[in-house]
Parts: C-alpha cells; structure tokens; sequence
C-alpha cells in the first residue's frame, strides 16, 4: 500500500526531550497538527510533501517544486548566540531563494531583522506555544502563608546569553529566609540553588514548575523563549530580562529589570503581588497558533 504524502513536511528531524526551545514547539505543533489527521513528516524533505516548513537554516533535502514553503525564523541568530557564525546569512539566502512565506515569533525578531538589513519574504508575526496536555497550571496551589515563596529558573543551555551569570547572582544574593530557588538545567557558570537538577524531559519539568510560585528568565536577544512560555502555562508570573521578546510574552504577567541587582527588590514586589500578577497570564494557545501555521502554509 503507498503511504499518504505528508501534508506538512518539518525540513529537519526533532528530536525527543530535553532540546533545545525550538525542537520542544515543533514537536507541539506536530503533535496538534497531527490530531487533526493531517500526516506530518521530519528530517528529510519528501518529494510528495504538500508542504515544507523550513526551520532556520536547517535543511534536509530540498523542497519539491510547486509545493507552498513557509520558513519558520528564528533571531536573529548572532544576536542570542553572541557571535556572527553565518547562521543568519545561511537563513537570508534560503528565504530569497525558496520561501513563499516567513513566520517569525515576535515582534522583537521581525524588526531585529529589519535592523541587520535582512528583509524576509511576507513576513508574519506568531509566537510560540506549548502542549496544554503537558504544561498546565494546577488546579490548587498551596497557600504562602507559613513557607518560603519558591523561584525557579530554567536553561537547557549554558551559552552565556542564557543568563547564567544572572541565575549565579541570584543565588547569592536572594534572601533564603524568604525564598526558595530552584535551577533546572546546564548554566554558563555553578548555580548554587537550594535544588539543582539536570535537563529534564517536559513532563518531569511540568511537574517541577507546577510547585513553584514564581519564574525567573535572564536569558538575552531571546525571540520567543519557550522555557518561559512553559513556566508562563504552569501559572508562574515572571521577572525577567527586558531583552528579546521577553516583554510581549509576560505582559503584565510579570516585572522587567535591566540590570540584575534589581533581581532582589523585583522579586519581593512580585511575592507582594501574586494573585494579581498570576491573573495577568496570557499563553497563546496551540490551537490558535496551529491555525495560523496551517493558514501560512495554504492548508486551512
């Protein structure tokens, strides 16, 4: 029996938790994709594929032709890995040459990009999102009165733009009376957290970020951090690094710094402000954010 073409071929082969942020979404949005009875393939581009979303600059194969090709951006890449290794290069000459279409995950890319003079084809903003099977807020969370408020950062890597330097200060200078920290993760540099834990698979990390109260994000130039996303869906308000699209992810959701001493005195207005902060989360949902995909990609 022949095998139904793909409806949607990923231009390069996902892979299973813990990854990077970009992997953790599309496997969501394959998984969403897929509920839906539509066939989607990674790694290596099918000739039959209805259509091809190109990630970055991570190509296997080539598209067949007169098929739609939507080329999924992230970045600009030099700017969150903190050198030029010609990524952004590499991604400009494939969007000229094969795209039809460009998503990007915030605002704060599209017009990095503008800014570098990289101009992409029919460009459109849409974040990312997360799998609300597994990153959701609980149902009751204990109450602060008579224990530590608990903070928790994440990083899948020690690049460091990621903020570990950030997550490193935090951990000696937060007030241990008062708080509890949590890191998960690989950092630039040793985190000395109360509890430190390796990568760990999304649904470990769901229940990790489930027992928390409050989420912490240093990382820098970061289009669309999924791992705040996820915190974001755990029903965990944020202080976080007014860099990137940190901002249009939280909110009100949240509190912004520009240098981390202010880390201290943001946290205790964050504690001071829970209830008000946690009511403010808004996560895109991946329904929504499937839809403009597969509108971007002539399937709706």
């Amino acid at each position: 029996m022949r095998l139904r073409a793909p409806d949607v071929a990923i231009s390069h082969r996902l892979r299973p938790p813990p990854y990077g942020g970009s992997n953790q979404f599309l496997l969501a949005l394959r998984g969403e994709l897929e509920r839906r009875g539509l066939r989607v393939s990674d790694g290596p581009i099918p000739r039959r594929a209805r259509s091809v979303l190109l990630h970055a600059y991570l190509l296997e194969g080539r598209p067949p032709r007169g098929r739609r090709v939507v080329h999924r951006v992230d970045g600009p890449v030099g700017l969150y890995r903190g050198a030029d290794d010609g990524a952004d290069s590499r991604i400009a000459e494939l969007n000229r040459e094969l795209a039809d279409a460009t998503i990007l995950q915030s605002r704060y890319s599209l017009e990095a990009h503008l800014e570098l003079g990289i101009e992409l084809r029919d460009p459109v903003v849409v974040p990312n999102s997360v799998d609300p099977a597994i990153f959701y807020a609980p149902a009751e969370r204990e109450p602060l009165a008579g224990r530590r408020v608990r903070v928790v950062a994440t990083s899948w890597s020690d690049n460091p733009l990621k903020g570990g330097e950030a997550y490193a200060r935090l951990a000696r200078t937060i007030d241990r009376d008062r708080y509890e920290l949590t890191f998960v993760g690989r950092a630039s540099v040793p985190v000395a957290a109360e509890q430190s834990l390796e990568p760990l698979p999304s649904r470990e990390l769901a229940e990790v970020l489930r027992r928390q109260d409050v989420y912490v994000t240093a990382s820098l130039n970061d289009p669309c951090s999924n791992a705040l996303l996820e915190a974001l869906a755990c029903g965990l308000p944020a202080v976080y690094a007014r860099s990137g699209g940190h901002p249009e992810l939280v909110g009100e959701a949240g509190l912004g710094y520009d240098d981390p001493e202010e880390l201290p005195s943001l946290l205790d207005r964050l504690a001071a402000e829970l209830d008000e902060r946690r009511a403010a989360i808004r996560v895109p949902s991946l329904a929504q954010v499937a839809d403009r995909y597969l509108d971007a990609l002539g399937l709706a």
